[in-house]
């Protein structure tokens, strides 16, 4: 498939209240059956950005990831977006990547935003998501991973490049030049979903959420209102200026090392 389809779904959320989130992002994916092939959600899109992992966690048989498998199956499309996992004693802000058919994938938040000591409640993930869909290859990340380019470079030749973030408005400059950053650098078709509105610790989120092709051209950038909008995008486009300009053949080799007793808490 050349074409794909791109819902973002930028919006307000309620603070701590799984329930009423649900709810309203139901509301904003009605009539969406059939009429696009991705659907993304803000980080955390059931509770904002929260530490209260002890009492929002979810297991990955909850309500969370029941939603979400319905909605991918009512609409024909991935479903993805982050919210607060348990799993074997641990919490993990995790991307959920929800086919139409219930399977799916996880990605762990890397890099956990230490300044909102989300370290303290969380346990980092270590391993990178590239994932396939309608002939696509695609490698979804959260928030605060967009300030680190190591771990977003193309080194398997993805197209497209998500970022889920709960990124706030004091911040809107380094969120709009990293999507930019990254890319042009990555060569891909970057989107960066955001949230709106106010959360429980009185932080403001200006949205900002943005598709940008592979030059860096902003192709949708919303402003500061809860947004629902749906674009589509070229592989071909991709290929072809990938191949006028192979700047990606030229990248640097490297290996990660990870510090092992830093990320078990």
């Amino acid at each position: 498939m050349q074409q794909l389809r791109i819902t973002t779904v930028q919006s307000s959320l309620h603070w701590e209240n799984i329930d009423a989130n649900l709810e309203r992002f139901s509301e904003k994916l009605a009539g969406l059956q059939n009429q696009t092939d991705l659907v993304v959600l803000p980080e955390m899109f059931t509770t904002g950005f929260s530490m209260n992992a002890q009492q929002l966690a979810e297991t990955m048989d909850g309500k969370t990831m029941q939603w979400m498998a319905s909605k991918a199956a009512e609409t024909g499309a991935v479903i993805t977006g982050s919210f607060i996992a348990r799993e074997k004693g641990a919490f993990y802000n995790r991307l959920i990547w929800m086919r139409p058919d219930g399977t799916f994938d996880t990605y762990d938040k890397r890099h956990l935003f230490r300044l909102a000591k989300e370290d303290d409640f969380y346990k980092a993930g270590k391993k990178r998501l590239v994932t396939t869909w309608k002939g696509w290859k695609i490698c979804p990340l959260i928030c605060y991973d967009l300030r680190f380019p190591v771990w977003s470079r193309n080194t398997e030749a993805y197209d497209l490049l998500i970022y889920v973030a709960n990124f706030p408005e004091r911040r809107s400059k380094a969120w709009k030049n990293l999507l930019l950053a990254r890319a042009i650098e990555n060569q891909a078709f970057t989107v960066g979903v955001n949230r709106v509105g106010t959360d429980g610790k009185d932080i403001f989120y200006s949205g900002d959420t943005s598709v940008i092709d592979y030059a860096g051209h902003i192709l949708y950038r919303a402003s500061q209102v809860e947004a629902v909008f749906s674009t589509k995008i070229s592989l071909s486009d991709l290929k072809t200026f990938r191949k006028r300009l192979a700047f990606l053949a030229d990248s640097d080799d490297f290996e990660l090392h990870f510090d092992v007793e830093a990320l078990v808490r």
